[in-house]
């Protein structure tokens, strides 16, 4: 009646054990993930900023009656947008 479930109290503290033994090697491994991530949401976070104020501008050149686009950038994409789909 000392197991409940299959699992006993040594078994336990020996699972315990082994995670603390492995966490260094996974430590820095996880610490360069986390790194990462982190470099990454400031580069999305910069990236999202900009569009945000190139929308702006776009805004403000509708609105002004300035907005003049590209006409064949345009045709370019809905030709591709066509052929592909």
């Amino acid at each position: 009646m000392g197991q409940i479930g299959g699992i006993n109290k040594a078994n336990r503290t020996g699972e315990t054990q082994k995670t603390d033994k492995s966490s260094g090697s996974e430590g820095a491994s996880f610490s360069s993930a986390l790194k990462s991530a982190n470099e990454a949401q400031a580069t999305s976070s910069t990236a999202g900023s900009e569009r945000a104020s190139r929308v702006e501008e776009l805004k403000a050149q509708i609105a002004d009656g300035t907005y003049d686009p590209d006409l064949n950038k345009v045709a370019s994409s809905l030709l591709k947008f066509l052929v592909e789909g």
